[in-house]
């Protein structure tokens, strides 16, 4: 079979469907056919051939047969050719020329894998991020633990101030009248929080447990409340009680009533909060580096990538989206306010993203193919094995799994896999 390349990672070949298979098609049309229509005299399915075709003619089955042969000698010639498809072909036939007791021949279009001109990929210069933690960055970390045990105690002695907690109550009025919404008994509320209207919080400053006071403040004129919006209000105010978030000191109770298990002293607790960070941040500079020389090798091969390719990466990249949004109970056009975008900003980034992802992952599988990489058995089995444990509770067994996945799939996984970490393996990092 001859093979023509066209441009855009695309190929044309013709295909020749004999007339003996032609008229086996036809049988299979005809038990298809013979199912959905309605002869007298006759249960569905059960009409003999001669009669079928004496009341719809043989040509009515020939585009279901025509269909049918061109689909099992379609993959068949891609199978024997090794032609490594990306998308749906385009099938060129003119069905009135197809006659029975002929051969007859189609022509085919399909976008396939690009040729890779693989460029550079070993020794990459690749800058190597710091894996050490900073005792600014051990500080923060720690001051957060802090924060987040602090605990509210009541204030014994002194005024409120800022960030504190007040627990008071009180009533507003407008032109001496009360108004829905404007009384409250022991509502708490930080100062400074800004969480009332502005000057309401900074009029308590100074109150003490048991006293009263008139704070007196205007709407905004924009409030939400069209009736209270620009006016002025008297609030009278009744503090109960003063609350102050106390946060603990770093020692070694503090760190005791952590529980973490072999750490008692502050001492080892700053050195385990040092361990995490820098375990951390190796892990994300890993995920950088990889990111990086992957990019790299990208930029470095000469190819075409095929636009049905992008095509579908961007459609599932979507599909991936929408599900997202879907999960936090939004609409698509809700999404798109959120992140500030058009719908034409979106679609584009959405190609460029698919772009970068399929470019990438053919140039990872060339580099992969022309290393001579490969997946022993033991791999296959271990990432079988892997796939059960991800979908353990589904109750998936490794035969299901076997099944379900095709060993092809996982092996190129796994090469996948051992491609990027040969280019990782291989990058010279620089200062």
């Amino acid at each position: 079979m001859i093979i023509d390349k066209l441009s855009g990672s695309k190929v044309r070949f013709e295909v020749t469907v004999t007339k003996e298979l032609f008229e086996h098609a036809l049988d299979h049309a005809f038990e298809e056919m013979n199912q959905k229509v309605e002869i007298k005299g006759f249960r569905k399915g059960k009409a003999p051939r001669s009669v079928y075709e004496a009341k719809y003619g043989v040509e009515s089955l020939f585009e279901e047969a025509i269909n049918h042969a061109m689909q099992d000698t379609y993959y068949d010639a891609v199978v024997e050719n090794n032609i490594s498809v990306v998308a749906q072909p385009k099938i060129n036939l003119d069905f009135n020329k197809v006659k029975r007791g002929e051969d007859f021949t189609y022509e085919v279009v399909v976008a396939v894998k690009p040729e890779i001109q693989l460029g550079e990929y070993f020794g990459l210069e690749v800058k190597k991020p710091s894996d050490v933690a900073t005792d600014e960055e051990i500080d923060a970390t720690i001051t957060k633990e802090l924060e987040k045990n602090a605990e509210m105690v009541l204030k014994e002695s002194g005024a409120l101030e800022v960030t504190d907690t007040a627990v008071f109550d009180f009533s507003g009025s407008v032109d001496g009248v009360k108004f829905d919404g404007g009384t409250s008994e022991n509502y708490e509320l930080v100062i400074g929080s800004g969480q009332f209207i502005p000057g309401f919080e900074e009029q308590m400053i100074g109150m003490t447990p048991e006293s009263d006071k008139d704070v007196v403040v205007t709407f905004p004129a924009d409030y939400h409340e069209a009736s209270l919006a620009g006016k002025e209000a008297v609030f009278a105010v009744k503090l109960h009680e003063i609350k102050q978030r106390v946060v603990p000191t770093l020692n070694d109770e503090f760190v005791v009533g952590l529980d973490l298990e072999n750490i008692n002293t502050v001492d080892e607790y700053k050195a385990s909060v040092k361990a995490n960070l820098e375990k951390g941040k190796a892990d994300r500079n890993v995920n950088e580096i990889t990111n990086k020389v992957v990019e790299l090798a990208t930029a470095n091969a000469t190819f075409e990538v095929p636009e049905e390719m992008i095509k579908e990466e961007s459609a599932r990249l979507h599909e991936t989206t929408e599900k997202q949004i879907k999960q936090y109970g939004l609409e698509f056009e809700m999404y798109l306010q959120y992140m500030g975008k058009t719908k034409e900003e979106y679609d584009a980034d959405l190609l460029a993203q698919a772009t970068r992802t399929i470019r990438s992952q053919l140039v990872v599988e060339a580099i992969g193919k022309k290393e001579n990489l490969s997946a022993t058995k033991e791999e296959i089995e271990a990432k079988y094995l892997e796939i059960v444990e991800q979908y353990k509770i589904q109750n998936v067994t490794l035969e299901q799994a076997q099944a379900a996945i095709p060993e092809t799939a996982v092996v190129d996984e796994i090469v996948f896999k051992k491609a990027i970490d040969l280019l990782v393996q291989n990058v010279k990092f620089i200062e």
